[in-house]
């Protein structure tokens, strides 16, 4: 009855809403999922065991996703997901991220450095808890750092009762607040992976693109006390696969979007952010191209950095696109100006309560000359560069951890320690070289910044951006993992260290935190006001059949493997297959296909699916998504999203956005008859002949 209620609401009000209410929209949380609404569209009811399930074997793997496909820890991921762990192992003989790897037993399962995975294994509404100490007139920084401050106490307090990783994860703009609780695995090693080749086939120019041929998949195992993870909860391997229209579920951990942000928010992204973004990255990828073509070497050291940028800059590229698409703006506006209007005509609310859309739109122009400084040296600061970012974060943690828990900053926080730590004082290897090219980057962004923003005589003095490179670079030993554990116990040892980078990140910090805190009032605290009100309107009229913005936290989409139409109105497929990649491939790369393919192309079921798309919802943190049946069985794993899904972090459509994945029977053939892999193929459940 909620869910008809709604509609006609919509269907009176917002009919720009009902549209999203038909189709297949949401990244919804586990505990507020639209059973109703699936069982509407497609005749399927949604049990609660049916959700759980899924939720418990899903894991965030790195920055994406990832699950649980066998009960000995075995874990589906990306090629792409997997990748810090393809380019930190293996040697110079052996490249695991370019040539491949496979453990035909568990001793031969190689370490992942740094990478962790976690499940979430509950959910708690913790609103009144965080929210409760805060009164009415309360001014919106206040607002801001006593709930900062109850959110760090009630996160150390489930840490230090149940042993797990908690944090409390802010929904609808601070409207509700969620206490999720994880189980951390750390312990993570390498199974299998393709080579880039067949994983990243058609290189960047592919990349949000469809149709594609991409065998972007890898396996990991989780291991706890030094054995494989008892993991009762796995998903079963799909004997079917799909097939045109299928119901499918996909559940992962998307990253930021912006669909409940206002009109004036959205044109700050169009016009000031994202230009900024792109142009950072553009930057960059031109820096890395120049290093790596002097020669082979450094074309290998830069191979995973490129990769990691060209994906960044296509992604914000393309959002910026769908920003500047004329149908996009009008519609966030149109639906705006429905909601205020209805705000305002409410007695109870009044025509005052819509001047909050006012205030987001005074402090998002108040803010924008800050962007820019605030990008270069506080987020991301020196992008690319692994010793600047562990300097950072030892000059800030021997700081943080003398202030009392519930004052620090997020990151440094005692429940965001451990996974802190993991990455500080990972043993991977650092290539100089690298490092010194994304530096002297770096303060060239500084030096263009110019002296009113920087400390550029400190930093700079009489030398190059390049000169104060090697000197910061070379003259570091962050390298060393005892040293870093060393300086980040002893915050006196940092003040008095004279380590090039530590004293990099020292000249940096001080202005770095001002636009910080800066940020923190007027943008961050913009959220425990404005940005909160807006949230409450929106919440009269929708109620729990709305969804929150994504937070990289754990969702659940579903949707329908679909064909569609492209801009010309020519048919797109909803699958490709084995024979299309071999068709489309040449002896020139990024077409080039490795020879094992080549060689085994006769054993081949050539029409076998390869790829396929679904109208599942999806964003930046989706890669390595489960897609699975009605009956909870892996029929694919998401890894990308066509150009048109792009423009889905502000606004939904399902008329061309597609979600694209491998094909669960494409990733059994290639196992089975290219890479020959029975003892994974018998751990999945799957004949290996």
């Amino acid at each position: 009855m909620k869910f008809r209620a709604v509609v006609v609401v919509c269907v009176l009000f917002f009919p720009l809403m009902c549209v999203r209410l038909r189709a297949d929209e949401g990244m919804w949380l586990f505990n507020q999922f639209p059973k109703e609404q699936v069982k509407q569209k497609y005749s399927f009811d949604v049990s609660d065991s049916f959700l759980e399930h899924l939720r418990l074997a899903s894991l965030q793997v790195g920055g994406g996703s990832g699950s649980f496909v066998s009960p000995a820890g075995l874990v589906l991921t990306n090629h792409h997901v997997a990748a810090e762990c393809l380019s930190k192992t293996g040697s110079p003989a052996h490249v695991y991220l370019t040539d491949g790897f496979y453990a035909a037993a568990q001793a031969d399962e190689q370490n992942c450095p740094g990478l962790e995975g976690e499940v979430l294994l509950g959910m708690e509404d913790v609103t009144r808890q965080v929210k409760e100490e805060t009164k009415v007139g309360t001014k919106a920084a206040e607002i801001l750092q006593k709930r900062n401050a109850a959110v760090a106490r009630i996160e150390k307090s489930c840490t230090e009762t149940t042993g797990n990783h908690c944090t409390v994860v802010k929904l609808f703009s601070g409207e509700r607040y969620d206490l999720y609780q994880y189980r951390k695995y750390t312990d993570l090693r390498l199974v299998f992976a393709p080579e880039l080749a067949s994983a990243f086939f058609g290189g960047d120019a592919e990349h949000s693109t469809y149709q594609r041929y991409d065998f972007d998949i890898a396996f990991l195992r989780a291991y706890e006390n030094g054995k494989p993870a008892d993991t009762p909860h796995y998903l079963k391997w799909s004997n079917e696969g799909v097939k045109d229209s299928d119901l499918v579920f996909s559940a992962g951990n998307p990253g930021a979007t912006s669909r409940l942000a206002t009109a004036a928010q959205l044109t700050f992204y169009r016009d000031t952010s994202l230009p900024l973004t792109v142009f950072r990255l553009q930057t960059r990828i031109e820096a890395l191209r120049a290093f790596a073509a002097k020669n082979a070497e450094n074309r290998r050291i830069a191979q995973r950095a490129l990769s990691d940028f060209g994906n960044a800059y296509k992604a914000n590229a393309g959002k910026l696109i769908g920003l500047k698409d004329d149908r996009l703006m009008p519609r966030k506006q149109n639906f705006e100006r429905k909601l205020r209007t209805s705000v305002e005509r409410d007695p109870k609310l009044g025509t005052e309560a819509g001047k909050v859309w006012d205030e987001v739109a005074t402090a998002y122009k108040n803010w924008t000359p800050f962007e820019k400084p605030f990008e270069i040296l506080e987020r991301p600061a020196a992008g690319g560069s692994t010793l600047f970012r562990i300097a950072r974060q030892i000059v800030r943690l021997s700081e943080e951890r003398g202030k009392p828990n519930e004052q620090r900053l997020p990151e440094f926080r005692e429940s965001a320690l451990p996974s802190l730590e993991l990455s500080l004082y990972s043993p991977a290897p650092i290539d100089e070289s690298l490092e010194l090219v994304m530096v002297t980057h770096y303060l060239e962004e500084l030096k263009a910044l110019g002296d009113k923003e920087a400390p550029l005589k400190a930093v700079l003095g009489a030398r190059t951006p390049q000169q104060a490179a090697e000197e910061f670079v070379h003259g570091s030993k962050l390298k060393d993992v005892a040293q870093r554990k060393r300086l980040a116990a002893d915050h006196n040892l940092v003040l008095k260290s004279d380590d090039g980078m530590i004293r990099l990140a020292r000249l940096l910090d001080e202005p770095a935190r001002k636009l910080l805190k800066k940020h923190e009032d007027s943008i961050e605290a913009l959220e425990a006001s404005s940005s909160e009100r807006i949230a409450q309107y929106r919440f009269k009229i929708f109620g729990i059949n709305d969804y929150p913005d994504a937070t990289f936290t754990p969702r659940a989409t579903f949707g329908a493997v679909k064909a569609y139409r492209d801009k010309t109105e020519a048919p797109v497929p909803y699958a490709t297959t084995i024979g299309g990649l071999f068709h489309l491939a040449d002896n020139l790369e990024p077409y080039k296909l490795p020879q094992r393919w080549i060689d085994g192309k006769s054993s081949l079921d050539l029409v076998m699916p390869f790829n396929f798309v679904s109208t599942c919802d999806s964003a930046g943190g989706n890669s390595g998504n489960p897609a699975v049946n009605a009956k909870g069985e892996i029929v694919g794993i998401s890894f990308d999203g066509n150009i048109e899904s792009l423009a889905l972090t502000y606004l939904y459509s399902d008329e061309q956005a597609r979600a694209v994945h491998v094909a669960a029977q494409g990733i059994v053939e290639a196992l089975r008859k290219i890479y020959k892999t029975p003892q994974l193929l018998r751990e999945l459940g799957v004949p290996a002949t």
